[in-house]
């Protein structure tokens, strides 16, 4: 008698290729080990594994079913490791989804940060009140979905103290970032209130560079570098999920580490 988790007809494996960003978000995050093979994805989700539809259906499953495990494990007290001065690489590595030189600077005199959502001082911050804040330093590990790493040193604002000072809604759901480079992003209010999350302003104790960043970029010690968005240009605290460019393509959400 066939096993009812066996397909009628062997796929050609190659149906995959079109999941490879579903795939690769998994793995990073050690939720598959030694890769995926149709056959345990057929005895994860019982899907058909001769329709691409179907596959990546079950892959979204197991990324909704991943964040959640993820979410659950969060801890907002527990700090991730940090590293002497002497490991700081300089000038960090770039990363984004388009190469160096089609990075468009923003102007330090007209940038401002602009505010929404369920905030109640709205108006917009220069980057000369920015610098007036209480500034912490932190220097972790930035870890890339692709599988390389760096170790970093950052400072800023804790998006903590940030939030609290204009007044945000604390028990909302989550912080979406807008930046100049048109990469949306959002993180849960959990890690925006995490003591090693920033409002980076500064690497290695120097004013961001434009490639980096400048003149403000999130840096959180608890995601994956993509959930680190660069030339942040708007704030809005909301109870509504909106995905980031890298979700849209198939990555999951929360990414923690």
């Amino acid at each position: 008698m066939r096993s009812p988790f066996r397909p009628d007809r062997v796929p050609d494996p190659a149906i995959l290729d079109d999941h490879r960003p579903a795939l690769r978000a998994l793995e990073r995050r050690g939720f598959l080990r030694g890769g995926l093979s149709l056959g345990a994805l057929t005895m994860l989700t019982g899907c058909d594994v001769s329709d691409s539809s179907s596959i990546g259906q079950a892959l979204k499953a197991v990324n909704v079913l991943n964040d959640r495990v993820q979410e659950v494990l969060f801890s907002s007290t527990k700090l991730a490791p940090e590293y002497p001065e002497s490991r700081v690489l300089k000038p960090p590595r770039f990363n984004a989804y388009y190469e160096i030189e089609d990075v468009k600077p923003l102007d330090r005199a007209t940038w401002r940060l602009e505010l929404a959502g369920l905030i109640q001082d709205k108006r917009p911050w220069t980057v000369e009140q920015i610098a007036t804040l209480p500034e912490r330093e932190m220097t972790i590990r930035h870890i890339c979905v692709e599988g390389w790493d760096y170790i970093g040193q950052w400072s800023g604002v804790p998006l903590r103290t940030f939030l609290e000072r204009v007044g945000a809604d604390l028990t909302a759901k989550y912080v979406v970032f807008k930046t100049g480079d048109d990469y949306p992003s959002s993180i849960d209010m959990p890690t925006a209130l995490h003591p090693q999350t920033l409002l980076a302003t500064k690497y290695a104790k120097e004013i961001l560079p434009d490639p980096f960043g400048f003149p403000l970029r999130l840096r959180t010690s608890t995601k994956l570098g993509f959930k680190n968005p660069k030339w942040i240009t708007a704030i809005e605290v909301t109870n509504t999920w909106v995905p980031g460019y890298w979700e849209k393509l198939g990555f999951n959400w929360f990414s923690g580490l």
